[in-house]
């Protein structure tokens, strides 16, 4: 047993925030706190919890994670969930390197030798979707994942969607799954027209239809199509999560490392999905802590079903330099052979991260800032 001497973070592009956690015998772990657009109100609550944390026992993964639960008062939501996910995620991390095991001989070890991956094309206002098919095909991905629809009113021209359907026809001609996120930018008007629209041509699911927000649609359009319908980045507990496994609404769940609770509750999830009959599918359009954090549950979950991965996706291509790939040490560990990536074998989360790189680009990083969708007659558009 020691105490946790240190707790840093560290903002890097393009837009991610990582943990590391050191105790008192020099052992440390990486996490991710990464929050899409919110780097700064993380980073406030991350400052809050590194002086209640600084002297706990780092074995103590669950009593962290109850504390910072139930002694807050108040609790839940995506900027406190994703502070204490990056903590998560770096006890993991470090109690694997201590007793020098994977992270998923901690969790119940292996059901399978690898995994199943998909990567993104497009953007999000997605073009030449075609092109960056064949392109995924040659990077050995079977299975990829495209925004549906660009900026949609809440009732909109039903030609509106007419290239939503002849961009997955273009996919799924080629021979890929595909999977269609609607990113919550449809309302319930245009969100069970464009299900309907898509069926015949069998997408692999659409994510977040509408905004999990309104689990009353949700549970609608799940009577209204046959497409499996995928939702969870927005749910950031096991608590959020209840509801739509309890109305039968969702038949994959996405939670993210990040956002959910880290590994710890992650892994929760996916135990509560299983007793529903649904798979996960974790959402992870981040770094690669998250992705490793990710890798370790999808290894030891025999209900996972297949994994994001950020590689070459478009918010890392238009930030510059920096990908999936960019603070790891050894990147053959993510390498993508007929669309799965094997197990990480590795101590810990199973990557070794480039400090010094991390340390040296942190010091210059701004705060990825969220994206912006308005119609044309000047009004907001869900992004």
């Amino acid at each position: 047993m020691a105490p946790i001497i240190s707790i840093e973070y560290f903002r890097v592009p393009p837009r991610w925030l990582f943990v590391k956690i050191t105790d008192a015998e020099n052992n440390y772990g990486w996490g991710e706190s990464t929050l899409e657009g919110h780097t700064e109100a993380v980073e406030g609550t991350l400052n809050a919890l590194i002086k209640r944390f600084v002297g706990y026992e780092a074995d103590d993964i669950e009593h962290l994670w109850q504390t910072s639960w139930r002694l807050g008062f108040y609790r839940g939501g995506p900027v406190f969930m994703s502070a204490i996910s990056g903590l998560d995620i770096a006890l993991w991390d470090l109690k694997g390197r201590k007793l020098k095991v994977p992270v998923y001989q901690m969790i119940g070890g292996k059901v399978r030798n690898k995994i199943k991956v998909y990567a993104w094309i497009g953007g999000d206002q997605p073009s030449h979707i075609e092109d960056a098919a064949k392109v995924r095909i040659s990077q050995g991905f079977r299975a990829i994942k495209m925004n549906a629809t660009n900026a949609i009113d809440w009732l909109d021209s039903p030609r509106s969607l007419d290239s939503s359907v002849q961009r997955l026809q273009a996919v799924t001609d080629l021979g890929l799954d595909a999977a269609l996120d609607f990113h919550g930018r449809l309302h319930k008007p245009m969100a069970k027209q464009l299900a309907k629209a898509l069926e015949p041509y069998r997408p692999l699911f659409i994510e977040e239809p509408l905004l999990s927000e309104h689990p009353e649609g949700i549970k609608q359009l799940a009577g209204l199509t046959s497409t499996p319908i995928a939702l969870g980045e927005r749910l950031h507990s096991r608590w959020d999560v209840k509801r739509f496994l309890e109305d039968g609404s969702v038949d994959v769940l996405q939670p993210d490392v990040s956002h959910c609770g880290g590994i710890s509750e992650l892994k929760k999830i996916a135990v509560m999905a299983e007793t529903y009959d649904i798979p996960i599918a974790p959402h992870c359009p981040l770094g690669p802590i998250a992705l490793a954090a990710c890798i370790q549950v999808d290894l030891s979950t025999p209900n996972f079903a297949i994994q994001e991965m950020s590689l070459g996706i478009h918010y890392n291509v238009e930030a510059g330099e920096y990908d999936l790939k960019s603070y790891i040490k050894d990147s053959a560990v993510f390498e993508v052979e007929d669309g799965h990536v094997k197990a990480l074998t590795g101590v810990g989360l199973g990557i070794e991260i480039d400090e010094e790189e991390v340390r040296r680009v942190s010091q210059t990083a701004e705060p990825w800032k969220l994206q912006a969708f308005y119609g044309i007659d000047g009004g907001i558009r869900e992004w």
